[in-house]
């Protein structure tokens, strides 16, 4: 056999070692190959596990196996060492790095004993990388050191840029950037120039992730993006995943937060299938911060928990010990004290044995917020006291929150001064700084201290500013989820707002606490109809340089926001003159955001529409009312209710009592309707009577609590019910008076705010278009059939589906082109994730994700399924329920129900209010008129009363 053709075949053989998973394969193997016992075949083993290491490490780790087997076999120190160092390294990247530092300790002894200082230097290089997971820095130096004086004697180019990567390592994980960045880019150079493929890849990516927490985040960016395609082109996916990973956390520092948390998910699926245990704990440690940044407090225990097993497993103390940390703050956040405060001190215990200075201290600020929370006010003021002391200089924003949290605590313990003067010092260290969180909370603490002191003037200003603060930092997420969560406990500033706007009085009171109201509403349903109405491009070829440029200020802008906060974080000096360069970026990030946004044609409307707040003008949705209708919008203040009643010519507020009696007799209501549903089938009398009787008892109670207050001041034919937090779940039409149900005086429609209100309004009626009806009968509900031919019969054009051919892909379609949709069929209401509510079509379910991907653009939507009209009421008075998407989707009106109705009794309903919709072209006239004609056959409420009509009522 030639040569060429012998090395042909040794490597055919080495290529199969990989595949050799167990020790008894491996013997085996070389058993029947004892060609394979030679000094050369160990070198090229150790080679070929080297070149395997980035595409799977435990292929990687059975050639090293191999190698060194066959080098104990040849009892040789040299073979022996190169055979232990692939070995290591496989280890390392397999998340083992205990095991992988004993193996390149003991390569080197080997090496150095043969006389081979250059692979004594390579192996200390490639020591350095376990021994900075596992925190040992000092040993890391150590062995960096001894390593650049072997290449530096023996002029070693390669080596010494591969030492440099290891050594800026060093320097990252110590927060030393500056130092870190110098050390990549002079081995980037190095590297290029040898054209190393792998250290190529890693140089970029670590340069980028220098490049974020020095803030030149667009050389971030495209660096990132330079490390992901080298790495693909060249087959590398261990570092398209870490790419990716980086890419995602640059999305988090910049306020991205939707799109960090896909990439964030995808990575780590990526990491899971390559066997990059490490880097997927990352994804999940990262997801779990973010979630807690947003109030996703169950979310943030679940990834923090997950991850801490993984960091536990790999031996990783520090990022443990974080996870720790997280799973504490998520559980407190969902006030599981005594889990938080365990947790914490654990956290706490660890960050110690690792000698961290500025964790202990953070641990103990979030133990005193939850002490606080917990009303332990003087065991909160210890700890925070305790942490305030504790806290570098660097940690500026941590202090600012001790003296927040301090200034509450005196607040609470009746201490005025003393509360004035901590949130005094607190706004004083936040003079230098940009952080909008922070500035919310301190400027929230100083109304609330100013409200104490009857400084009334003083505490709308300081609330005023914690708004405009609030409204900044909302305008950076991505998703209406994330939204929603964010506002959790954010919103009693609009509480106060209109408290105070009441109490200072005179002109335009009444007008400003309105306005504070509505801010307080539904907002992210508007943006989801503004959506609706003028959907924003997402090809960036389709926007204007001006448009473009606005979204890249404010990314850069929460970027900013973001590394000025972590400034306070790091351990390196002179943070107060990097924070100062930070605030000079701000600042001239701001103004030229303001230009932009001024400078934005009428052509970028739609887009400069959903950059700004949305509520609309006051003038604006008098002008979308009915003439004759009242608006009734309630409010919460302090657990007290408010109500503004607004016409097309005057504005009023009026007390109406307690939210608290209200929430009472509503579950008292509920129950009894609970009941009512079973036997309330014929016309009344007999046994029936006394539920009804009973029934009627609970919605007169709610008359009185909710509309008796109002009638000296209401004088008009229809009454459009904005409601706030539970009353949305209260059937205003049916109250009863003693004599008559409000239904029986006024014509009743709902909307979720004024604004959505008048953006529904807004909506044209179609001039021609075909009406679609889907029925999906079963045996529970057999009338489903009759109702829906009932119904295609009184509609224009109507097209009607039942059974299997009731689909969604019909329904996906046909809505588009359809001016009424009818839809009866089974509804599902899911409480504890409304985003999955739905009704049964032919084949599926129609959830409300699914609603959100339709266009419907019809007059009318009406849905006679079960509880269609239920939503749950979340954080900012948002609606989550298949109303928000079919107002999402595009309907002006909807027609739902808020429970489970008879079938025969809706279809009664539904015949009437169709038949008298096309007579009067008023879908409250005709809603009203439909109520009465079914009351008469079906008396109880539970027949009549769970229609509700929302939206849109005259076809103008």
């Amino acid at each position: 056999m030639s040569g060429a053709s012998a090395a042909r075949a040794a490597e055919r053989l080495y290529a199969r070692i990989g595949g050799l998973g167990s020790a008894a394969r491996r013997r085996a193997f070389l058993t029947k190959h004892r060609g394979l016992a030679r000094k050369e075949a160990v070198a090229r083993l150790s080679d070929l596990a080297s070149e395997k290491v980035w595409v799977d490490p435990r292929q990687s780790l059975a050639v090293a196996e191999f190698a060194e087997l066959v080098a104990r076999k040849l009892r040789d120190d040299e073979a022996l060492a190169h055979g232990l160092r692939a070995k290591g390294n496989a280890l390392r990247f397999l998340d083992d790095h205990r095991a992988a530092i004993a193996h390149h300790s003991e390569a080197a002894r080997l090496f150095g004993r043969a006389g081979l200082p250059t692979e004594v230097g390579r192996t200390l290089s490639t020591s350095i990388q376990p021994l900075i997971l596992l925190g040992e820095y000092a040993q890391a130096e150590q062995a960096a050191a001894r390593a650049r004086e072997i290449f530096e004697r023996e002029r070693n180019d390669l080596r010494l840029a591969r030492l440099d990567l290891n050594v800026g390592n060093i320097y990252h994980r110590q927060d030393r950037f500056d130092e870190a960045l110098r050390y990549y880019e002079q081995a980037y150079q190095r590297l290029l120039a040898l054209r190393d493929v792998e250290g190529i890849a890693v140089a970029l990516g670590n340069m980028a992730m220098c490049l974020i927490t020095l803030n030149h985040f667009q050389r971030a960016r495209d660096t990132h993006r330079r490390a992901k395609e080298w790495s693909e082109a060249h087959g590398l996916p261990k570092l398209v995943a870490l790419a990716d990973y980086n890419i995602a956390y640059l999305d988090f520092f910049r306020g991205q937060y939707g799109r960090a948390i896909e990439a964030l998910k995808r990575t780590r699926a990526a990491c899971e299938a390559i066997g990059d245990r490490y880097l997927a704990a990352l994804c999940r440690l990262d997801l779990a911060e973010v979630y807690l940044e947003l109030n996703l407090s169950p979310e943030a225990a679940e990834m923090a928990a997950e991850s801490h097993d993984a960091f536990q497993a790999l031996g990783n103390r520090y990022e443990a010990a974080k996870a720790v940390g997280f799973q504490a703050i998520a559980h407190g956040q969902q006030g599981k004290v005594l889990r938080a405060l365990e947790l914490l001190a654990r956290a706490r215990a660890r960050f110690a044995s690792e000698h961290n200075a500025v964790w202990p201290a953070l641990l103990d600020l979030y133990q005193a917020l939850l002490l606080f929370a917990a009303g332990r006010l003087f065991e909160a003021r210890r700890g925070a006291a305790a942490a305030l002391d504790a806290f570098p200089p660097a940690a500026a924003s941590k202090a600012i929150l001790c003296r927040l949290l301090l200034a509450r605590i005196a607040l609470r313990l009746g201490d005025v001064a003393e509360a004035r003067a901590a949130c005094g010092r607190a706004a004083e260290s936040l003079a230098f700084l940009d952080l909008p969180a922070l500035r919310f909370q301190m400027h929230a603490v100083k109304g609330q201290i100013e409200q104490a002191a009857g400084e009334h003037a003083a505490a709308f200003e300081a609330f005023r500013a914690a708004l405009a603060c609030l409204e900044s930092l909302r305008s950076s997420l991505r998703g209406e989820e994330l939204k929603i969560a964010f506002l959790k406990n954010k919103l009693e500033v609009h509480e106060h707002l209109v408290d105070l706007s009441l109490r200072r009085g005179g002109p335009g009171a009444a007008e400003a606490a309105f306005g504070y109201a509505e801010q307080a509403k539904s907002r992210v349903l508007q943006e989801l109809i503004l959506r609706g109405a003028a959907p924003v491009r997402e090809s960036a070829a389709g926007k204007s340089d001006l448009v473009r440029r606005v979204g890249e200020l404010r990314e850069e802008l929460n970027w900013y926001y973001h590394r000025i906060e972590a400034e306070q974080m790091a351990a390196e000096e002179h943070t107060a003159e990097r924070v100062e360069r930070l605030q000079a970026e701000v600042s001239a990030h701001e103004k030229e955001l303001l230009r932009a946004l001024r400078e934005l044609p009428d052509a970028d409307r739609g887009e400069r529409e959903l950059l700004t707040p949305v509520t609309l003008p006051l003038e604006e949705i008098r002008r979308a009312l009915p003439a004759g209708a009242t608006l009734v919008e309630y409010f919460t203040v302090g657990g007290r209710l408010l109500a503004f009643l607004l016409t097309r010519e005057r504005l009023e507020v009026v007390p109406v009592g307690l939210l608290a009696r209200v929430q009472h007799v509503l579950r008292l209501l509920q129950f009894q309707l609970g009941w009512g549903r079973p036997g309330a089938r014929g016309a009344g009398g007999g046994p029936e009577q006394p539920l009804l009787e009973a029934t009627r008892a609970h919605l007169g109670e709610l008359y009185q609590a909710l509309v008796a207050p109002l009638r000296g001041h209401l004088d008009a034919a229809h009454l459009v019910i904005v409601p706030h937090g539970p009353l949305h779940y209260v059937p205003f039409h049916a109250l009863f008076d003693g004599e008559r149900h409000l239904i029986d005086s006024v014509a009743v429609s709902y909307a979720p705010s004024a604004s959505v209100y008048a953006l529904c309004e807004r909506r044209r009626p179609r001039a021609s278009g075909a009406s679609l009806v889907l029925a999906v009968p079963d045996p529970l509900n057999p009338a489903i059939a009759e109702e829906a031919r009932a119904v295609a019969a009184r509609l224009p054009g109507a097209e009607l589906f039942v059974g299997e051919e009731a689909s969604a892909d019909v329904l996906r379609t046909r809505g588009p082109r359809s001016r009424f949709v009818h839809v009866a069929a089974h509804g599902v209401f899911r409480g504890d994730n409304p985003m999955f509510s739905g009704v049964r079509l032919g084949g599926s379910y129609l959830t409300l994700y699914d609603l959100y991907a339709l266009s419907l653009p019809a007059d009318l939507v009406s849905l006679s399924a079960c509880v269609t009209g239920r939503s749950v009421v979340a954080a900012g008075d948002e609606l989550l329920g298949l109303a928000r998407g079919l107002f999402r989707a595009g309907a002006a009106s909807l027609l739902l129900t808020l429970w489970e109705v008879p079938d025969q009794s809706t279809a009664a309903f539904m015949t009437a209010f169709f038949d008298g919709y096309f007579k009067t072209q008023n879908a409250a006239t005709a809603y009203r008129d439909a109520v009465l004609a079914t009351r008469e056959d079906y008396p109880h409420p539970v027949h009549w009363a769970p229609f509700v009509l929302s939206g849109k009522v005259l076809r103008t």
